[in-house]
């Protein structure tokens, strides 16, 4: 059974391992400056970094009180990035000493994806307002317990999809969902991304020295490193990550549910594999996902290869894409579509722009919120967070059900959709393109899931198996005491 953070931290403080500051949170005033502090220093943390760091944030009256890594060096490199900034923050390896912290109005998170939903629930049990990188869960359980736990505590839960703040394609939204290029049929999503391989091992690896693994690990089973490099490449494996279709892909996917007003997931099949080379990561790096909804359905498809194998005379050939578009998302409708900036005819002719910033607000408009505590102020609140994270989940899910098969096999059992039929067929040329022996390799096929959008549970065949995948990070386990309780 699941605990509460207050029950951890308080079990922590027995065990000599985290001090107690105590969960209360002071009301802010509309100039009231707010203590924020940030986990998560990687890349993306980074980012965030810098914007508080930034005069835009500071003119906002948002001081950065802390930083927090379970890797000490990140944490370091930040603290004393704050220190060239002019300001003095506290750095810290534990998370939890964040959220005892009385003068932390809101907590910014970008750990791994496996950490988002635990991390989220504790910050709201401790008063905390957060914003929470995307995807907002690792799994669908996890989720629902973070959308749950908002409601519960009365706290912002923000989700990192920025392009919920892009005005201009909400705009297009509108547009089309006025009719002005007939009804929708389908949406699309597409991450066309290169990602290469992240090198074969003989065996566990070193991990970084100044590294608190048991925290890095958390709620996920703390195994021997098995990769060259603990950071990022996480998001390869199924304990820490979602493949790209949960990293990159979860923008486009939102996007494309937001597109078609979507609002459930009813069924769903995924078929992919991992190409192109032979490494130590488990997730796939092409893979098309199928999607019943309960307004139309979304098809997405990942692409980690280029369009070609590399020449000797190439380093890295272009990669494909789909009506010109790469990463991003398309909103088919019976009059034409539109690609993310430009609507077109059934004849490709462009006939209406809007612009487009890709949210450039969303991290200020996270503070906007903060001060006026108005849902209309929260462009990406959790119920959306966890609606688009379940969409790429029950596709993974079908996926890591799935067997290899024969691309004959697969191919007729597409033969009367006409729709799958093209996407297996670009598929199978661009694996083909990437692969030395085209003829030899065969794709995983995972089997259509049905799924309850009311329970939140797979139904049907495969349900049993399906279940034990949508909860945990280790086949239906989170690593004690890193539980996402039952009750929030």
């Amino acid at each position: 059974m699941g605990i509460t953070r207050r029950q951890f931290v308080v079990g922590s403080i027995a065990a000599g391992t985290v001090l107690l500051g105590g969960p209360g949170r002071r009301v802010l005033g509309a100039s009231e400056e707010i203590g924020v502090g940030i986990v998560g220093l990687g890349g993306q943390g980074s980012s965030h970094l810098g914007s508080y760091l930034g005069k835009e944030f500071q003119n906002m009256n948002v001081r950065l009180m802390a930083v927090c890594d379970a890797d000490k060096e990140h944490t370091d490199k930040a603290v004393a990035s704050a220190e060239r900034a002019g300001l003095k923050v506290a750095g810290v390896q534990d998370l939890r000493r964040i959220l005892d912290m009385k003068d932390v109005d809101a907590v910014v998170t970008a750990t791994p994806n496996h950490w988002h939903s635990l991390l989220s629930i504790w910050a709201v049990q401790a008063g905390k307002d957060i914003y929470v990188e995307k995807p907002m869960s690792h799994d669908i359980f996890e989720g629902r317990k973070v959308v749950e736990a908002a409601a519960k505590y009365n706290r912002i839960v923000y989700v990192g999809t920025q392009n919920r703040s892009d005005e201009g394609r909400r705009a297009a939204y509108e547009w089309i969902w006025a009719g002005n290029i007939g009804k929708i049929v389908r949406g699309r999503g597409f991450c066309y991304k290169p990602r290469g391989s992240i090198g074969k091992t003989e065996g566990p690896q070193p991990l970084p020295p100044g590294l608190d693994y048991d925290l890095w690990c958390g709620p996920a089973p703390k195994d021997p490193l098995r990769r060259k490099k603990l950071h990022y490449d996480w998001h390869w494996f199924w304990a820490t990550g979602n493949a790209d279709i949960g990293n990159q892909g979860i923008h486009e996917m939102d996007k494309a549910r937001w597109g078609i007003r979507a609002t459930q997931v009813k069924r769903a099949m995924g078929f992919g594999g991992r190409y192109g080379y032979d490494d130590d990561a488990q997730t796939p790096n092409t893979e098309t996902v199928f999607l019943e909804t309960d307004t139309v359905p979304i098809i997405f498809e990942v692409r980690g290869l280029p369009m070609r194998k590399a020449s000797a005379q190439e380093n890295s050939p272009p990669m494909d894409a789909y009506k010109g578009v790469r990463i991003g998302e398309i909103i088919e409708c019976e009059g034409g579509y539109y690609d993310g900036g430009w609507v077109y005819d059934t004849k490709g002719e462009k006939i209406k722009q809007f612009p487009r910033d890709s949210g450039k607000n969303h991290r200020a408009n996270f503070i906007k919120c903060l001060r006026s505590r108005k849902a209309q102020d929260n462009p990406a609140p959790p119920i959306d967070g966890h609606r688009s994270a379940v969409c790429f989940h029950v596709g993974n899910i079908s996926y890591r059900l799935g067997k290899e098969m024969k691309q004959a096999e697969l191919a007729e059992m597409f033969k009367t959709d006409k729709v799958a039929q093209d996407c297996w067929e670009r598929f199978r040329q661009h694996v083909g393109a990437n692969e030395d022996a085209a003829a030899k390799w065969q794709p995983t096929v995972g089997p259509w899931l049905t799924f309850d959008p009311q329970a939140e549970k797979f139904t049907g065949a495969f349900a049993d198996k399906a279940n034990v995948l949508a909860k945990g990070p280790a086949n239906g386990v989170y690593r004690a005491p890193y539980v996402v309780p039952e009750q929030v």
